[in-house]
């Protein structure tokens, strides 16, 4: 899953397109105060073949908040974020959040401090307009020992400070291995709720993600009321093929009580965007599962 992600480059150069008049309303935002997006990893291949074309599609399907998973040599989908930002606004598009993964490369341990490249990140990140720079990932050489893992929880906290020089908060997103591993008697997923400064660095919960390392979304949610400044909307069914027992489908469609989550982090608030993210499809096209799943999130009031 990460890997792919983290394989997943290349850009398109194509010609900029027309402003394209949205339906605001669709997302509910007055209820519910939440900010329903896509991910667009969710659409990685055709995001990879003809970037501009699928942000028209995107765009006209009703999506008006989308969050990035490609950011390579200081560029987004091959445009540099002056240019992107000019594409997503001329689509009524807006990129609150990407994903990008922060290692052992930004980070110099004896100098104590970030390195350029991490320092043109999160410059580029807000150039483009986001909110969070989002890290999809924890190397797992930063979290052999529960004192290495809580000297990385610091990184994130200082990660955090440099985000709040521009405006934006640092944040991270979980896959399975949160739950699933874990030192001094507690998880991953613990340790790093417990030791980051929620003011500095936000907590983006992937509802599907966690079922394999043995988690439920609900359960989480109500230990951590809150604390959620962005949730990955996203439903699990069994695997088709593959090495994990769950993959993605269709919202509705499978084992993760979706709706029941959000109603609940409607209640409990400090929630602001809602990402629906699928990465497996059942034979489906990439492109119709996710206008299926905004149909789904707009039936239920988000």
């Amino acid at each position: 899953m990460i890997a792919t992600r983290r394989q997943f480059l290349k850009n398109g150069s194509l010609a900029l397109a027309g402003t394209m008049l949205l339906d605001n309303n669709v997302f509910a935002r007055k209820k519910t105060g939440m900010i329903t997006g896509i991910q667009l990893y969710s659409v990685r291949d055709a995001m990879t073949a003809n970037p501009m074309d699928t942000l028209q599609k995107v765009s006209m399907m009703g999506y008006t908040q989308v969050e990035h998973a490609n950011y390579v040599d200081r560029k987004f989908y091959g445009f540099t974020p002056v240019e992107f930002k000019k594409i997503l606004l001329d689509l009524g598009l807006n990129m609150p959040s990407g994903h990008t993964v922060m290692g052992k490369e930004h980070w110099d341990a004896d100098k104590k401090q970030f390195t350029d490249k991490w320092k043109q990140t999160v410059e580029d990140a807000a150039i483009v307009g986001q909110e969070f720079v989002i890290s999809p990932w924890l190397d797992a050489s930063l979290r052999t020992t529960y004192d290495d893992l809580l000297r990385y929880m610091e990184v994130f906290n200082k990660s955090g400070e440099l985000c709040q020089q521009s405006g934006m908060k640092f944040g991270y997103h979980n896959h399975d291995f949160e739950f699933s591993q874990q030192f001094n008697g507690k998880s991953v997923f613990d340790i790093i709720l417990t030791n980051t400064d929620p003011t500095l660095v936000i907590q983006q919960l992937d509802m599907g993600n966690l079922y394999n390392g043995g988690a439920k979304a609900v359960d989480v949610i109500k230990k951590y009321p809150g604390r959620f400044a962005s949730l990955h909307v996203k439903d699990e069914i069994t695997a088709k093929s593959g090495g994990e027992k769950y993959e993605s489908t269709v919202l509705g469609k499978g084992i993760v009580n979706v709706k029941e989550n959000l109603d609940f982090v409607k209640k409990a608030g400090g929630t602001k965007y809602l990402i629906i993210e699928q990465e497996a499809y059942q034979g489906q096209a990439p492109m119709e599962a996710i206008k299926d799943c905004l149909a789904v999130m707009k039936k239920w009031g988000y």
